[in-house]
């Protein structure tokens, strides 16, 4: 009996992962539109899929953004694992025709990378940021701390749009850093 199970088990495992699989292949949606104004400020990092570029940072990561002609000046902070807070500047610029939505932001010019605004709370203090890709995304929040429904509504609405729900990391933020 054995045997004829594994074939059953592994339809069904297909079938479970099936929504996120088709969610991987459409286009990614953002919000209808960003308010710049309202969204700069300082955000904490909440949970994030991991990544090479921030690696070295273990708690406490944050980001500033600021309005400066035209673009978005962008300054992200973090603690390291030997308690030293690193920080690097970059700035953003939007994407023509996107409401503001889709940013490309570059620390090292003349890189860019795509950061997409895929769900947004109308009092802009909560957000999913993420790539068309779905390599790469951050859950953000303007307090260091999120309540636990609301963390978990985010992740769902990332795994609703493609995004691997699983593999998501929380940031502690033990010592938040200057707002």
């Amino acid at each position: 009996m054995k045997p004829c199970l594994a074939p059953l088990l592994a339809l069904a495992a297909l079938c479970g992962s099936a929504p996120a699989q088709a969610a991987e292949r459409l286009p990614l949606p953002t919000v209808a539109e960003v308010d710049l104004a309202r969204y700069a400020g300082a955000w904490y990092e909440i949970a994030l899929l991991p990544n090479r570029f921030q690696r070295q940072c273990v708690a406490d990561t944050q980001a500033r953004y600021r309005l400066l002609e035209g673009r978005v000046e962008v300054i992200n902070r973090c603690r390291r694992a030997d308690g030293q807070v690193e920080d690097i500047r970059g700035h953003a610029k939007v994407v023509p025709d996107s409401a503001n939505a889709k940013l490309r932001v570059s620390f090292f010019w003349p890189f860019y990378g795509d950061y997409w605004v895929l769900d947004l709370d109308p009092g802009y203090r909560r957000v999913l940021v993420g790539t068309p890709d779905r390599k790469y995304a951050w859950l953000l929040a303007r307090e260091p701390q999120l309540d636990e429904a609301q963390l978990q509504a985010l992740l769902d609405k990332a795994a609703s749009l493609g995004f691997e729900r699983g593999a998501f990391r929380r940031t502690p933020q033990s010592q938040p850093l200057e707002p």
